[in-house]
């Protein structure tokens, strides 16, 4: 790849630092070199490949740390009369529409399986570079166990490279947690509550005991120290997550105060999810993709989950950006910024949960995150202005470069200046 320098931009680094006029970021091959005002960074003695950000802001490639990749929600009828293979196939839709919102890093959060993730590195797709826990761990009968009251199974299928997540009792929990890792698990999920998409529990139902929450933390910390996420909404079983060890709660929809304090104390990061209960409100009024009980479910816990996400930022808990996309459609995944800044943050808080503490969350802040020199060159170039509009973003239309690992995987730029000539 060689040399590449991104000029006439203004820096967004992700650290929280001010925006920086007339800056630059120089790369080689898939590293960054150098990064600063223009006058500052030193010009190699070789070819040098200029990109001409034309006044646009230039941030990291952005992270959403809770995805499901491989799926995008159906109605119940349609997903029970779809082909196995082909969710392969339109994952290849959803990887791009990431890259093509601007996100270079996910942490799936179920269903990818690990032949996916070596699609994308070997270059035979386009798509996200990917965490995986390949399938969330559940109880019997708990969310994640789609078993339907007319006893058809719509729970994801299990096959070789995609072991069932259903677990009961201490040693079956650790004898899961050896398959996902055995499978290509990165960090392990489990299902510490009932959720909105599951047919036969509650957002508030407490799943599985703090002794077995633990047991997962200990198994997974074995290998090099492989972190769990807890799909977490009810209070008991977010309390139960944190004391075990759990490194982040995705959803955190009833935080009392208790465990608000007790996520500070450990510093277990929060993954709030805000568009998904949204998303989900929102399709069952233009389609019928959305089984009633969802919908139910999620009008009862839309304003609870903002007010929970509110009081938790301002006591000071570590918030990384995450989506749920599958649940919505992938590349809509930016209208959770916006989102963000309503329960309060600002519009560079917002940008740093997507960068800087997303990169945290799942332990890849050596090499991303930031722009800065010696990381790996993940960025994105915006024509619009998100400290000013945050929901400028949203439009990936205005996202006209995206470059991962140093190349361009989506170049708008060049296509706007062949139309003018």
């Amino acid at each position: 790849m060689g040399y590449q320098l991104i000029k006439n931009g203004i820096l967004i680094d992700g650290t929280g630092q001010e925006a920086l006029k007339n800056a630059a970021v120089l790369l080689k091959d898939n590293r960054i070199e150098a990064v600063g005002a223009l006058a500052d960074i030193k010009s190699p003695n070789e070819e040098v490949k200029v990109i001409d950000a034309q006044g646009g802001f230039i941030l990291p490639g952005l992270f959403d740390t809770h995805v499901h990749m491989t799926m995008e929600i159906k109605d119940v009828r349609e997903a029970l009369n779809t082909p196995f293979a082909l969710k392969y196939y339109e994952a290849i839709g959803y990887m791009k529409r990431t890259i093509d919102a601007g996100i270079t890093s996910v942490r799936d959060a179920g269903f990818t399986d690990f032949g996916v993730k070596q699609a994308v590195e070997k270059g035979l797709v386009t798509g996200p570079r990917m965490q995986l826990c390949i399938n969330p761990l559940t109880i019997t009968g708990g969310h994640g166990d789609s078993w339907m009251r007319s006893g058809v199974d719509i729970t994801n299928r299990s096959y070789p490279g995609m072991p069932s997540g259903i677990a009961d009792g201490p040693e079956q929990v650790r004898q899961r947690v050896r398959e996902m890792l055995r499978a290509g698990a990165e960090v392990i999920k489990v299902h510490a509550t009932g959720g909105v998409m599951s047919p036969t529990d509650h957002p508030e139902f407490t799943q599985y005991s703090q002794e077995e929450l633990a047991i997962m933390v200990e198994e997974a910390a074995f290998r090099r120290g492989i972190k769990v996420m807890a799909h977490a909404q009810g209070a008991a079983g977010i309390k139960n997550a944190v004391r075990a060890g759990i490194h982040s709660i995705e959803h955190g929809i009833y935080l009392d105060d208790e465990a608000i304090e007790l996520m500070l104390e450990h510093g277990t990061y929060l993954v709030p999810t805000l568009l998904a209960p949204i998303s989900v409100v929102e399709a069952s009024k233009i389609n019928e993709k959305m089984p009633q009980y969802a919908v139910e479910k999620a009008l009862e816990i839309v304003e609870a989950h903002k007010e929970s996400v509110a009081k938790a930022y301002k006591a000071g808990v570590r918030i990384a950006m995450g989506t749920d996309a599958g649940v919505m459609a992938h590349g809509t995944n930016l209208r959770e910024l916006g989102l963000l800044c309503e329960i309060g943050m600002s519009p560079m808080e917002a940008i740093m949960a997507a960068t800087k503490v997303a990169a945290e969350c799942m332990g890849w802040e050596k090499d991303l995150g930031t722009l800065e020199a010696g990381k790996l060159a993940d960025l994105i170039i915006v024509k619009t202005n998100p400290l000013e509009s945050i929901r400028s973003l949203e439009n990936t239309q205005n996202i006209v470069v995206v470059i991962k690992n140093g190349k361009i995987e989506k170049d708008l730029l060049t296509v706007d200046k062949a139309k003018l000539g």
